[in-house]
């Protein structure tokens, strides 16, 4: 039986109930999903996919990240609501390319593990599933694991496992409305130019959970426990010196009132230069590297390879005794006594990220 997967958490209890509804049978997961973007959240959800099929016994086979033809395919369907028609085309394409490689395979049974998500529409791929069973000669299993204690059953798997439990669908579509809602930003499609990881980001994420396999692996006791913090994305900012912009680099958590501030500098003090207002503090190249015992040749150096984020706490700690302070704190090549203007478009809110003990 071939089983297309979408996730771990709706794939592992479903897996597990069709194990003991079918002890006969071999069971090969097919992780078949270009809807879900980006690309490192897509990422993310096959290693966990791997890593629940390794618990289980159970093969797996990746599917083709084929996200330009999905896009093809629900073009004109972008503001369709959860459940609606974009889900559908989206359930036709992955059961169907299922369908296809469960042919390829020899196999003669087929199933999607869709069925449990509560998100999904049992009716629809009921519908689906039986149109596919005609169309080619394979027997179509419809299960609903969800009723009884089903989700109640399915939960406690989850936590036991310490599975990823992503927070969207996975389409983009269905993760716009759904962080307007929540009035957010769209972090998960932020890719800084450094690729420095940023906390709670999706590549934080990746690094979180393969850090949890290899703990599993070689059986050292974990748990995975979330935690409140103030979260920092900086989207936009800029400094001129007398209207000429300026290499520089911001570090984390750093902002201005109203987002934008010109002056001078007012004072110098064991390296750091005070500005006449608004908090703000700039540093050269060469004093950064003097606190971070590094050797950036310049700031687009910085700006390429930068520290960790961690690192850069502790510097804006060395720097004002204080490592969440907002305070903008900007590093230049030299500096300068023309006239300063600053820009930063920064979001600071309330967030929650995982992280193992």
């Amino acid at each position: 039986m071939l089983v297309h997967i979408c996730c771990s958490v709706d794939s592992h209890y479903f897996l597990e109930r069709l194990q003991q509804d079918f002890p006969d049978e071999k069971l090969v997961g097919f992780f078949y999903d270009p809807n879900i973007h980006p690309y490192n959240e897509y990422l993310l959800r096959l290693k966990d996919v791997e890593y629940s099929c390794h618990k289980l016994g159970i093969e797996l086979i990746e599917g083709p990240y084929n996200l330009e033809e999905w896009l093809r395919k629900v073009k004109g369907l972008e503001n369709e609501p959860e459940k609606g028609d974009r889900c559908t085309v989206c359930y036709d394409d992955r059961l169907e390319t299922s369908v296809k490689k469960a042919v390829e395979l020899a196999h003669d049974k087929f199933t999607t593990t869709l069925l449990i998500s509560p998100k999904k529409s049992q009716e629809k791929l009921e519908i689906i599933g039986a149109d596919l069973e005609k169309k080619y000669g394979l027997q179509w299993i419809f299960k609903d694991y969800r009723s009884g204690k089903g989700m109640e059953e399915q939960a406690k798997v989850v936590k036991e496992n310490s599975f990823y439990r992503q927070n969207y669908c996975g389409c983009l579509f269905g993760l716009t409305p759904q962080r307007e809602q929540q009035n957010k930003i769209m972090d998960e499609m932020f890719l800084p130019i450094s690729n420095q990881i940023l906390p709670q980001s999706i590549e934080y994420r990746l690094e979180l959970y393969n850090n949890r396999t290899n703990l599993d692996e070689t059986n050292i006791p974990y748990k995975i426990v979330k935690q409140k913090f103030l979260n920092y994305r900086l989207l936009n900012a800029k400094v001129k010196v007398d209207k000429e912009v300026i290499p520089s680099y911001f570090l984390c958590y750093s902002t201005i009132s109203k987002g934008r501030t010109s002056g001078k500098i007012a004072f110098e003090k064991a390296e750091i230069h005070y500005f006449n207002k608004d908090e703000v503090k700039i540093i050269t190249i060469d004093t950064f590297n003097d606190f971070t015992q590094s050797h950036y040749r310049d700031v687009k150096d910085l700006m390429y390879h930068p520290l960790t984020f961690e690192a850069e706490l502790k510097i804006r700690d060395k720097i004002t005794q204080n490592p969440y302070g907002l305070s903008a704190i900007i590093i230049v090549d030299e500096i300068s006594e023309g006239k300063y203007e600053i820009s930063i478009d920064a979001k600071t809110y309330e967030d929650v990220k995982e992280v193992i003990i």
